[in-house]
């Protein structure tokens, strides 16, 4: 059961397809224990079956991680040859790889100011915890890793990437009971994604979450990422984000810049507002194809496990099994 908006009767989770609400900042609070617990059973109750499967491996051939060197043996590949070994032991070695058995996934989550926000079933940063609930779920099978990096703007925390479900959930409530952000204070998506780069890690997945408001000064950190890694971006999404509504007089605040405006919502301004935010959006998308990046767009006022499964499916159908999904096929 989750709380309503409006603070009335509460309601069945995913009975409009809207996760439950994480307002909760207390990590012993029994809401939100309750609220995790539905997410979970929500995402694998609709996603066990339709998308799981076994990753495939990053680079064909034996493996990509450098593993132990050893003595050369006749039959050996000379192409393996080690050969800073080599001149230091004065005879032949090879450097032995390790295969891709194990998928690592990278979550960076933005929960700047902007996603304290949301007109319909839920805030966006409920959502936030929702996709990376379903991508944890996605890729956290057979002994894979999960870690997270978020980032407020005011702090960016660090969690390690570990297999097994205990570390998913402690994951997701650490991502869930996030402070917010100080008023006036601006998200740096940035900082988030070139703390992804260093220090370097294992090739895997790197999936960005975020509702990629604002300048887009991330493009270059980016495209650093994606040389090495899968690279998926998750856009959260309100109807608000895409356009005003006809209410006459309405009082602006702007919680990253901490500015407040009073507007009329006439005809034209709410017409350039859409204009404007149809070419943000349409630019990110482009960003995120220069970066080999697909988008996968989750609103606040539709069922986001629906969006998931067709987003996959489409990636399926499209470009094979596993492709463009981190690597999940059926």
């Amino acid at each position: 059961m989750t709380e309503g908006r409006d603070g009335g009767q509460a309601t069945p989770a995913g009975s409009t397809g809207s996760p439950p609400s994480f307002r909760s900042g207390e990590l012993s609070d029994p809401k939100l224990t309750a609220a995790l617990r539905t997410l979970e059973l929500t995402v694998r109750r609709r996603l066990d079956g339709v998308l799981h499967g076994d990753h495939l491996g990053l680079i064909p051939g034996p493996g990509s991680e450098p593993g132990d060197a050893r003595e050369y043996q006749p039959g050996d590949d000379v192409r393996q040859m080690d050969w800073s070994v080599t001149a230091r032991t004065t005879h032949p070695h090879v450097r032995q790889s390790v295969a891709d058995r194990e998928l690592e996934t990278w979550l960076v989550i933005d929960l700047s100011a902007s996603l304290d926000f949301g007109t319909a079933g839920c805030e966006k940063r409920d959502l936030v915890v929702a996709a990376a609930a379903a991508i944890t779920h996605l890729t956290s099978s057979g002994g894979n890793r999960v870690g997270a990096i978020i980032s407020t703007g005011a702090q960016t925390t660090r969690i390690p990437a570990r297999g097994g479900r205990i570390h998913a959930q402690a994951m997701l409530r650490k991502i869930a009971t996030t402070p917010h952000a100080p008023d006036g204070v601006r998200g740096d998506l940035v900082g988030a994604i070139e703390a992804l780069r260093r220090p370097q890690r294992r090739r895997g997945l790197a999936v960005v979450i975020s509702d990629f408001l604002g300048p887009i000064d991330w493009e270059r950190s980016l495209r650093a990422i994606s040389g090495r890694h899968d690279v998926l971006g998750v856009e959260v999404v309100d109807p608000r984000d895409l356009e005003l509504p006809d209410v006459g007089d309405v009082v602006l605040h702007d919680p990253e810049s901490g500015r407040t405006r009073e507007f009329t919502t006439t005809p034209q301004l709410r017409a350039d507002f859409a204009r404007v935010a149809a070419e943000h959006r349409v630019e990110v998308r482009q960003a995120l194809r220069r970066c080999g990046a697909p988008l996968m767009s989750l609103h606040t006022d539709r069922d986001w496990i629906a969006d998931v499964v067709r987003f996959i499916s489409a990636r399926r159908h499209s470009y094979g099994a596993g492709a463009g999904t981190g690597g999940v096929r059926s």
